[in-house]
């Protein structure tokens, strides 16, 4: 979706570097940050196999060694970049799925789900969802980044199943429905690699959300409006 990261400890002085270092260093974040951001641009770069931990130390303009101070490696690095793709989605929707009582406000909260991990999706650094696939990602290691988008994913199951029409939940059992959902949200990580996605990508994929599980354009629009008060009363 290994622990996560562990908080940063006191280190070695950094070593700057005028090519990796910006001049205002204050305005590029903290050392942790550059030190994440840098691993995202040369993993979507480079590959995750094929980049060094010393590879990126040199692009922040840190010392090797003190970037251990911050992660134990760069599975660690990876991990931390998974779940920025995950968790503030998983966070955001939490709260929200006890405000559906019904059919009609389980879709608001669905089309507000798929809009807010659009966000997501967009904001995370270099389009790092492109790695999910990676074998090394299937390993015991990133358990922890696997069991939140799997919960994720479950959000999506039951308030698409409560949301969807009859004929829909006859023929798709509610865990697959949440596959489906969550791949269909997921389809930004492709807009990514050509361009930025856009408010009105976020309501197609939410819109097409609705419409997987049999909802009309009358439903849709109700759900567009009615996820601003969820997201209030939230």
């Amino acid at each position: 979706m290994t622990p996560m990261a562990q908080h940063a400890r006191p280190g070695r002085p950094r070593h700057t570097s005028a090519s990796t270092v910006p001049a205002d260093a204050s305005s590029a974040g903290t050392a942790r940050e550059q030190i994440l951001d840098a691993a995202a641009a040369l993993f979507a770069e480079h590959g995750f196999a094929a980049t060094t931990t010393r590879m990126i130390a040199e692009r922040v303009g840190v010392r090797q060694a003190s970037l251990y101070y911050h992660f134990a490696g760069k599975d660690e690095l990876l991990i931390e970049l998974l779940t920025t793709s995950v968790r503030p989605s998983l966070e955001a929707v939490r709260g929200i799925e006890s405000l559906v009582p019904d059919t009609a406000s389980a879709a608001a909260a669905l089309y507000l789900l798929a809009s807010v991990d659009v966000e997501t999706l967009s904001r995370t650094p270099h389009n790092i969802g492109t790695l999910y696939l990676l074998p090394e990602v299937q390993q015991e290691r990133y358990d922890s980044f696997r069991i939140e988008r799997q919960e994720l994913q479950e959000i999506y199951g039951r308030l698409g199943f409560r949301a969807a029409r009859a004929e829909i939940r006859a023929a798709i059992a509610e865990p697959r429905l949440g596959e489906l959902l969550i791949q269909v949200a997921e389809v930004v990580i492709q807009i990514r690699r050509t361009r930025r996605p856009d408010a009105p990508d976020a309501d197609a994929v939410a819109s097409s959300c609705l419409r997987l599980c049999g909802c009309s354009d009358a439903a849709i629009d109700e759900a567009r409006s009615d996820a601003r008060s969820l997201l209030v009363g939230a």
